[in-house]
């Protein structure tokens, strides 16, 4: 089948796709440089629309989630991994687990256990996940560009699955879970990633490139989980995207899968090597 205009073989269209991202790339660099505290907003920003597709998309299989404490729940956890620390991140968590268990608790006992399980995978994922960005950035020396760096090996990882799997692409992945994927894709992926972890952590944190090098491959592996996982929960809901606000893209959480997993072992690594 040809792809339709403006398209490719993925299906994804390409001139769209390239201009969001490049929207989106600008908007980080300029929140994160000029002021640290609006990159937050940003964060919650995304998160937020993320949050709301995954609750509409649990909505159409009758599981119900509420949205508004879920995403204030979501934007408490993050500022306050960003002023307090781990402490602060960890025990925002549990107290929003226990006030969206208990408000559901006041919505009748038919459907409790379902609905709580989803909303407290909506709480770990992407609520809880997106914090750990908040702790690179508060870093005192060079958070901003711990953040640049977490986030441009990890879209290394999409640029370069994507370019090798349109042009090598053969053996399947996971025909099962995602189709599209390819063996050849990930080593793309994983060249990518390894390139651009070098070279941002030994230009912008100036340290050892090896260890710039093994982020990124750390990067890959987590990266490419994300995106599967978000695959397994879209085909359990039986939709094909999350949402279709970055044309070219999908939704917030169809772009948000791979960073969302990357980001715990980059900040670990991080932080225990540089």
């Amino acid at each position: 089948m040809e792809a339709a205009a403006g398209g490719s073989r993925t299906g994804r269209n390409l001139p769209a796709a390239i201009a969001v991202g490049v929207g989106l790339g600008a908007a980080v660099i300029g929140s994160l440089y000029f002021v640290k505290v609006l990159f937050l907003a940003v964060v919650i920003a995304a998160v937020g629309v993320g949050v709301t597709e995954l609750v509409r998309s649990f909505a159409q299989r009758d599981i119900r989630v509420p949205l508004i404490p879920s995403i204030a729940g979501m934007a408490a956890i993050l500022v306050g991994a960003y002023y307090g620390g781990p402490a602060w991140m960890i025990g925002l968590f549990a107290a929003t687990v226990l006030v969206l268990m208990v408000w559901r608790m006041f919505q009748g006992t038919e459907g409790y256990v379902r609905d709580v399980s989803a909303t407290v995978l909506v709480t770990v994922y992407p609520s809880f996940l997106v914090a750990f960005v908040a702790l690179l950035l508060s870093h005192p020396v060079d958070g901003p560009d711990r953040v640049i760096t977490f986030i441009a090996t990890t879209v290394a990882s999409d640029i370069g699955g994507y370019a090798a799997g349109v042009l090598f692409g053969k053996h399947k992945m996971s025909p099962l879970i995602s189709p599209k994927k390819t063996w050849e894709g990930f080593a793309g992926s994983a060249l990518a990633c390894m390139a651009v972890g070098g070279w941002l952590v030994s230009w912008l944190l100036e340290a050892e490139i090896w260890k710039g090098v093994l982020i990124g491959a750390v990067v890959v592996v987590f990266a490419t989980l994300g995106d599967l996982v978000e695959s397994v929960i879209k085909r359990d809901l039986g939709v094909k995207d999350m949402g279709s606000v970055l044309p070219g893209h999908g939704g917030l959480m169809d772009r948000l899968d791979s960073l969302l997993a990357a980001l715990i072992p980059v900040w670990a690594l991080l932080t225990l090597l540089i």
